[in-house]
C-alpha cells in the first residue's frame, strides 16, 4: 500500500484542495527539465516545475498484475523547455519520467504517482506527444544470454574484452562531402579496409548532432559512410566524429577481425533449421540385409 504524506493526506480530507501535476524527466544525457500543468511555477527536490509548456496528461492507471502502464504526455513544443528540434534529434528517448500531484499551496506536501520511461514521440505541427511507458515494460525485453549462432554481448564490453581504444579500432574524423541525411563522405578512414566499421558505433563530437551516437551501416577506404538511420539533427560540411570498428556477431569475425575466439558468447556449432525439422531416412535393404 502507498504511504501517503500525513500533512498531504489532511489535506485531501478537507475537502477543498490545491492540486497540481507535475512531470519531470531526465534525459540519459543528464539533463533535467521540469513542468507543471499549474499557472505558475512550482519548485522542489531540486528542479524547477515550469508552465510555459502547457503540458497536459491522460489519466494515469496502475494494474496490480505484470501488465505494461502506459499513459500519454501532450503539450505545445517551448523554445526554453522542450526543443523540437532534441525531439528530432532522440534525445529524449528513454528518458526517466517521475509524476508527481503536489499541493500547489504547499510544494512540500506531494505524493510521487509514477516512474517510467519514454517510448514513442510524435509531433504534430507545434504540438507533441509522447508516449509513457511505466516500469513494467522492462519485463518485455530479454534478460539473461540467448542460445543462438550469434554473440550477445557487446563488442568492447566486460565479457567481450575487445580494447576498442587500440587505435586499429578507432579512428576520428570530419564530415568532407554530403550525400543525404544518413549518408556522406568522411576523412580518418583511408588506413582502414572497406566494412571495417561496418556494424559499428559513429559518435559526433560537434555540429547539431553533438554528443549523438549512430550506427554505421557500411564504409570503405574512401570514407563514404552510410548510417542505418538518418541523423536527428542536419549533418553539415566540418562535423567531426569519432567512429568505433563493429563487429556482426559471427565467430569467424570474432576469430579473424579481433583475434577473440576465446571470449565468443555464442554457439555457433548449434543445429540449425534443416537440421531440427529433418526426420530420419528409410533406407533400402541390400542383399545382404544390410540398409543401403
Amino acid at each position: 500500500m502507498r504511504a501517503v504524506d500525513p500533512d498531504l493526506q489532511a489535506h485531501l480530507n478537507s475537502g477543498a484542495t490545491t492540486l497540481a501535476t507535475c512531470w519531470r524527466i531526465a534525459r540519459r544525457d543528464g539533463f533535467v527539465l521540469g513542468f507543471t500543468d499549474h499557472d505558475r511555477a512550482l519548485s522542489f527536490d531540486g528542479t524547477d516545475f515550469l508552465p510555459e509548456t502547457g503540458a497536459t496528461g491522460t489519466a494515469l492507471s496502475s494494474s496490480a498484475d505484470l501488465s505494461v502502464d502506459n499513459a500519454d504526455l501532450e503539450g505545445a513544443l517551448s523554445a526554453d523547455a522542450l526543443s523540437a528540434d532534441d525531439l528530432a534529434a532522440g534525445r529524449y528517448d528513454g528518458a526517466a519520467v517521475e509524476i508527481f500531484r503536489v499541493n500547489w499551496a504547499a510544494p512540500g506536501q506531494r505524493l510521487l504517482l509514477k516512474k517510467g520511461v519514454i517510448g514513442e514521440v510524435s509531433r504534430i505541427g507545434e504540438a507533441f506527444k509522447a508516449e509513457l511507458r511505466g516500469l513494467s515494460h522492462h519485463l518485455d525485453q530479454t534478460q539473461g544470454r540467448v542460445y543462438q549462432r550469434l554473440c550477445d554481448v557487446n563488442l568492447g564490453g566486460p565479457a567481450c574484452g575487445v580494447d576498442l581504444d587500440d587505435p586499429q579500432f578507432k579512428t576520428a574524423g570530419t564530415v568532407t562531402a554530403l550525400a543525404d541525411a544518413q549518408s556522406f563522405i568522411g576523412s580518418g578512414f583511408s588506413g582502414f579496409a572497406d566494412e571495417w566499421f561496418a556494424h559499428g558505433l559513429l559518435t559526433w563530437t560537434s555540429g547539431a548532432n553533438a554528443g549523438m551516437s549512430a550506427h554505421i551501416k557500411t564504409q570503405n577506404a574512401g570514407g563514404a559512410i552510410a548510417l542505418w538511420l538518418p541523423a536527428g539533427g542536419p549533418i553539415a560540411i566540418g562535423d567531426g566524429f569519432a567512429a568505433t570498428a563493429g563487429c556482426d556477431k559471427r565467430f569467424a569475425t570474432c576469430r579473424g577481425k579481433f583475434a577473440n575466439a576465446v571470449n565468443f558468447r555464442g554457439f555457433h556449432l548449434m543445429p540449425g533449421n534443416d537440421f531440427a525439422v529433418s526426420y530420419p531416412l528409410r533406407g533400402e535393404k541390400n542383399d545382404g540385409g544390410k540398409l543401403k
